[in-house]
């Protein structure tokens, strides 16, 4: 060990050599490679590969919808590129089963009469096709009641259905794109510290063991009304406005309020009921043929949709490679992101940004040489957009569980610290987990999600990329990501604080989450800082603290 006076000498040194301040420097007793940061540093900004990883990604792979053959390729090309950069143990692990898989091949959506316009629209993922082109006047379904639904009794079989209410569009006065500011970087620093829990799931109102409010329970009239009547194709309107389009997934045949989760079915599910053909349409198109309805216009479009559902193979995969530790090789930190996106993008934001900076950081520390005393394990899953399924199958299957009691509001089973926590060996091996999920946007520090030994290490680590705009550390808990995965069976799981840009305002889940929606030199600077994490968790002489957890009742105190 370097004594403390030379120690200091030589933080200094590489301190100014990479422009970095002296006053970064880590705390007494947490000992950081200086030097492997600033190779880090200095090969990705020379010569970063983070962007030709996106655009494979979302221009060559994308969409990649869970169970599509566009994310089976996507998954296998990510396996092969990790082999040749040298990781070990380079694979696809199966999860599931997940059911089947949809991919659009076909679109077509005009209106004809009075006047011919193309329409701008997309297909909901797991819309069955139309079985060639459907033509007809639509039918707009102005009800704000269950009763006033009864005049449209009878006039459905086999009618193009619209089925949103006309909304109001409002000009935007504030930027799509923005970074944060310095006082909600400061509020998020002050932020109390959270309760247990907060992941996915839970009752709510509206869904099982809900009660659904006046405008849920119209919604759910609508769609039984067209169901039982049998009608052709549903419209509705999509959220957002001026070309941006967020489009998910079908919506399923109504069944009974009581009827338990496990027994809905879900639209990739093999044996999934009947579903009506369905299509989002751009708000302003939408509202145009809704105000022309509403003046006794008959509006007539002709649709076509041709799409495919993958039965052959009910399951999903996740991408999983390794860089071989040394004198701690028996221990893993791991990196990851999910794979998978939507349909109507290329899903460049959400989340091919996030596994291209797992990627290049995997790249830059194995292409450098650097000899993590870790095991260094990348995960990129899938599942994630319903429900974090693929990481969570990964947790169960290595690292342990949560069961819920039974009938528990949510169906138990994964997020939060609530239920009985079944650990398997493999467990207090893990040192960490790092996440990427949330855009383009650069780091600017790190959730503790309820952590605060780490607090003092994250402040060391972040303390070189101060001049990159990282430094904001907050105890506070971030959801709808896999972390929350890990950090429910009692792994230290984080996910990076970052930049919103336009993630909310116009990609997340849209027709825009395409490549040219990203910021390169934030995905640049995201990518250093995930391998420095990595790598410096790789390598101190401990494992990251972990939380105290609630196991069947009982506070497991923290561990090194």
């Amino acid at each position: 060990m370097i004594r403390r006076s030379l120690f200091v000498l030589f933080m200094i040194c590489a301190l100014t050599f990479t422009g970095l301040h002296v006053g970064a420097q880590s705390p007494a007793g947490e000992k950081i490679d200086l030097e492997a940061i600033k190779k880090i540093r200095e090969a990705e900004m020379a010569n970063s590969q983070v962007m030709d990883i996106l655009s494979m990604l979302t221009d060559v792979h994308g969409p990649r919808l869970t169970g599509s053959p566009n994310a089976k390729a996507a998954a296998n090309w990510a396996k092969d590129k990790l082999a040749e950069w040298g990781g070990q143990n380079s694979h696809l692990e199966a999860w599931g089963p997940f059911g089947r898989g949809w991919a659009l091949q076909k679109f077509e959506a005009s209106a004809t009469e009075p006047q011919a316009f193309p329409l701008i629209a997309y297909p909901k993922a797991w819309s069955p096709s139309t079985n060639g082109m459907v033509t007809g006047e639509v039918i707009y379904l102005d009800a704000a009641t269950p009763e006033e639904l009864d005049k449209y009794k009878g006039k459905l079989k086999g009618a193009i259905v619209m089925m949103s209410p006309l909304r109001e569009v409002n000009a935007h006065f504030k930027a799509e794109g923005t970074r944060a500011t310095d006082e909600e970087l400061l509020a998020m620093s002050n932020a109390e510290p959270p309760g247990a829990g907060g992941g996915r799931g839970g009752g709510r109102p509206g869904g099982p063991g809900g009660t659904p409010n006046a405008a849920q329970l119209v919604a759910q009239k609508k769609q039984q009304m067209v169901y039982d009547e049998g009608a052709a194709v549903l419209l509705d309107a999509g959220r957002g406005d001026g070309g941006t389009m967020f489009v998910q997934s079908v919506t399923m045949p109504p069944v009974p309020q009581d009827t338990p989760r496990e027994q809905r079915k879900s639209a990739q599910s093999m044996d999934a009921p009947k579903i009506i053909p369905q299509i989002t349409v751009s708000i302003e198109q939408y509202n145009r043929m809704v105000r022309m309805i509403k003046k006794g216009v008959h509006v007539q479009v002709e649709l076509n949709i041709v799409a495919r559902y993958f039965t052959d193979d009910p399951m999903s995969y996740n991408v999983i490679a390794e860089i071989p530790g040394t004198d701690l090789k028996d221990e893993v930190v791991m990196l990851g992101a999910h794979l998978d996106s939507w349909h109507s993008g290329t899903g460049a934001t959400d989340n091919a940004a996030g596994s291209a900076v797992c990627l290049e950081a995997f790249r830059l520390i194995q292409s450098l040489g650097l000899k993590p005393r870790r095991t260094i394990r990348i995960g990129l899953w899938t599942g994630e957009e319903q429900g974090l399924l693929g990481s969570r199958a990964y947790v169960t299957q290595h690292f342990g569980e949560r069961v819920a009691p039974a009938g528990a509001a949510g169906g138990g089973g994964g997020f939060g610290q609530q239920g009985e926590l079944k650990i398997k060996p493999e467990n207090e091996k893990v040192a960490g987990y790092f996440n990427l999920d949330n855009g383009t946007g650069k780091i600017r520090g790190i959730y503790l999600q309820g952590n605060e030994a780490v607090r003092p290490i994250f402040r060391a680590w972040l303390a070189p990329f101060k001049d990159l705009g990282a430094s904001t550390i907050t105890v506070s808990n971030t959801g709808g990501t896999d972390h929350q995965s890990f950090d429910a069976v009692g792994i230290p799981g984080f996910q990076f604080i970052q930049d919103e840009i336009e993630y909310s305002s116009r990609t997340h889940h849209s027709n825009q989450d395409v490549y040219e929606r990203i910021q390169a030199d934030d995905m640049k600077q995201a990518s250093l800082i995930m391998a420095s994490f990595v790598f410096n968790a790789a390598t101190r002489d401990q494992k990251l603290p972990r939380k105290p957890m609630v196991t069947g009742g009982q506070q497991r105190a923290g561990q090194q």
